[in-house]
C-alpha cells in the first residue's frame, strides 16, 4: 500500500473513534448533567439512549443511501450533521435541547458508519480484506475503550460540555482528509428511488421495540404496555418484510442481500454474541462498585483488561484473517466469546478479588477483537461490492439489537436471583449459553462456507 492508502485508511479511522468514542464517553457524565439541570436519573438517561436509538434503528437506511447516493457523499452529510449537533449538544440550556441535539447526532452517526466501512472495504484490495475489517473494529475498540476515560477526565477537569466540543475538531480534520484523500467514485446507477414504506415501517418498528427494550427493567416483561408494544414492533417488521417483496430492486435491503445464506448467518450468530459484549460493559462496573467500592472512574480502568485486548486483537485479526484464513479466526473469536463469560463466572465470588476477573476479561476480549472484525469482514464481503455500505449497516444493527435484547433478558435473570453475587452468576451463564448457540452457527453454517465465498468473483457473491 502506498502513502495515500495510509493516509486515507487514518482518516477512515478518525470518523469511526468520533462516533464509538461518543458512544460510551457519556455515561459517566451523566450524574454532572443530572445535577447541572436539576433532572431525575430516568430523563438523563435518554442523554445515551436517544444518540444509541437513533444510531441503531436508521444505520441499515444510512447503509442503503450511501450506497445509492455515493459513500463519500454520504460521509460529509453524516459527519456535517454530527458537528453541528455536537455543538448544539454542548450549548445545551435544558435536558430536552441536550436529548433532541443528541438524536441528532445519532443521525448524522448512521450515515457515517456505513459509509466509513464501505470506502474503507473500497479502497483496500480484496486480498486485504481482512485488514479493513480489523481497522474499523480496532478503532471502534479503542474509542469506546478510551471514551470512559476521555469522559471521565474532561468533565470532573473541565465539563461535561467539552466531551462534546471535542467531536468537532476530530470532525474536520475527518472530513478534510476525507475530501483530500477519498476519491471512488459514485455509483453509475441513476435509478435513485427511495422505498419511504420500508424506511418507515422498520424505523417505526425498530424504534418501538427498543424503548419497550429500555422499559422492561423498570416495568416488567409482563407489563401490558411492553406486550402490547413488542406486538405492534413485531407486526411493523413484518410488514416491513411484504413491502420489500413488493419493492423489489428499490428495496431497502434488496433480495439479494437477504437470501444470501453467508451474510444472513453471519449476522444470526452476531445477534446470539452481542449480549455477552454489552452484558460485561454493565455488569463488571456494577460488580466493581458494589463489592469493592470502586468509583465511577476506577470502574472503567476495571474494563481496560478487557477493552484493550478488544482493540489490539481486533488489529492484530486483520493481518491474521489475510494470513490463516477468516475460518479459524472467527471461529477461535467465536469460542473465547462463549468461555469468557463462563470464565468471569466463577470469578465473582463474596471474597473475590479484581484479579479473579481478569482471565475471564483478557479470553473475552481476545474473542471480541477477533470475532467481530471477522465475521465483520466475512458478511461485507459475501455480499456484491456495491452492497456493502448497506451490509456493515446491517450487521451493526444486528449487534446493537442482539446487545440490547441480550442485556435486557440478562437482566432479567439477574433480577431474578438472591443477591448480587448469584445475579452475577446467573446473568454470566446465561450469556455463555447464548453465545454458545453463535458458536455452533459459526461452526457448521458460517465457517464452512468462508472459503467458498473468498474464493468466489464478486458478480457470484450475491446468490450464495
Amino acid at each position: 500500500m502506498n502513502r495515500s492508502t495510509y493516509l486515507a485508511l487514518g482518516a477512515m479511522a478518525l470518523g469511526v473513534f468520533v462516533i464509538a468514542n461518543d458512544i460510551t464517553a457519556m455515561n459517566v457524565a451523566l450524574p454532572a448533567i443530572e445535577k447541572d439541570f436539576d433532572t431525575s436519573v430516568t430523563t438523563v438517561q435518554w442523554v445515551v439512549n436517544a444518540y444509541a436509538l437513533i444510531f441503531g434503528v436508521l444505520i441499515v437506511t444510512g447503509g442503503r443511501l450511501a450506497d445509492m447516493f455515493g459513500r463519500r457523499e454520504a460521509f460529509f452529510i453524516g459527519a456535517g450533521v454530527f458537528l453541528l449537533a455536537s455543538i448544539l449538544a454542548g450549548s445545551a440550556q435544558t435536558e430536552a435541547w441536550l436529548i433532541a441535539a443528541r438524536a441528532l447526532m445519532g443521525i448524522g452517526g448512521a450515515l457515517m458508519w456505513p459509509a466509513i466501512l464501505g470506502m474503507t472495504f473500497a479502497e483496500l484490495p480484496e486480498n486485504k480484506a481482512g485488514l479493513a475489517g480489523g481497522l474499523i473494529l480496532g478503532v471502534a475498540g479503542v474509542g469506546n475503550a478510551l471514551g470512559p476515560l476521555i469522559g471521565g477526565a474532561l468533565t470532573e477537569f473541565v465539563s461535561w460540555r467539552a466531551i462534546l466540543f471535542l467531536n468537532v475538531p476530530i470532525a474536520l480534520i475527518a472530513i478534510f482528509a476525507v475530501w483530500k484523500l477519498i476519491h471512488q467514485p459514485r455509483p453509475e446507477d441513476d435509478d435513485h428511488k427511495i422505498d419511504y414504506g420500508g424506511i418507515a415501517t422498520v424505523s417505526l418498528g425498530l424504534v418501538i421495540f427498543m424503548v419497550a427494550l429500555d422499559q422492561v427493567v423498570d416495568l416488567g416483561w409482563g407489563d401490558p404496555r411492553i406486550i402490547a408494544a413488542i406486538v405492534v414492533s413485531a407486526l411493523l417488521l413484518t410488514w416491513f418484510g411484504f413491502i420489500e417483496r413488493r419493492a423489489g430492486a428499490h428495496a431497502l435491503v434488496p433480495s439479494d442481500v437477504m437470501k444470501n445464506t453467508s451474510f444472513t448467518a453471519a449476522c444470526v450468530a452476531i445477534l446470539f454474541m452481542s449480549a455477552t459484549f454489552f452484558s460485561a460493559l454493565f455488569f463488571v462496573p456494577q460488580y466493581l462498585q458494589k463489592s469493592f467500592d470502586y468509583s465511577a472512574f476506577e470502574s472503567g480502568l476495571g474494563l481496560l483488561p478487557f477493552m484493550a485486548v478488544f482493540a489490539l486483537t481486533s488489529f492484530v485479526a486483520g493481518p491474521l484473517y489475510n494470513r490463516v484464513g477468516g475460518r479459524l479466526i472467527v471461529t477461535l473469536g467465536a469460542a473465547c466469546i462463549a468461555l469468557g463469560p463462563l470464565l468471569l463466572s466463577f470469578g465473582v465470588q463474596p471474597d473475590g478479588d479484581f484479579m479473579d476477573l481478569v482471565p475471564g476479561l483478557v479470553v473475552l476480549g481476545i474473542g471480541v477483537g477477533l470475532f467481530y472484525s471477522s465475521a465483520t469482514t466475512i458478511g461485507v464481503t459475501a455480499v456484491d461490492e456495491s452492497r456493502s455500505s448497506l451490509a456493515g449497516g446491517i450487521i451493526y444493527m444486528f449487534q446493537i439489537a442482539g446487545g440490547s435484547v441480550g442485556l435486557a433478558l440478562t437482566t432479567t435473570f439477574f433480577a431474578s436471583a438472591s443477591g448480587l453475587i448469584d445475579g452475577l452468576h446467573v446473568a454470566f451463564r446465561f450469556n455463555a449459553a447464548a453465545a454458545f448457540i453463535g458458536f455452533l452457527i459459526i461452526m457448521f453454517v458460517v465457517g464452512p462456507r468462508v472459503q467458498a465465498v473468498a474464493d468466489e468473483p464478486v458478480e457470484s457473491k450475491a446468490g450464495a
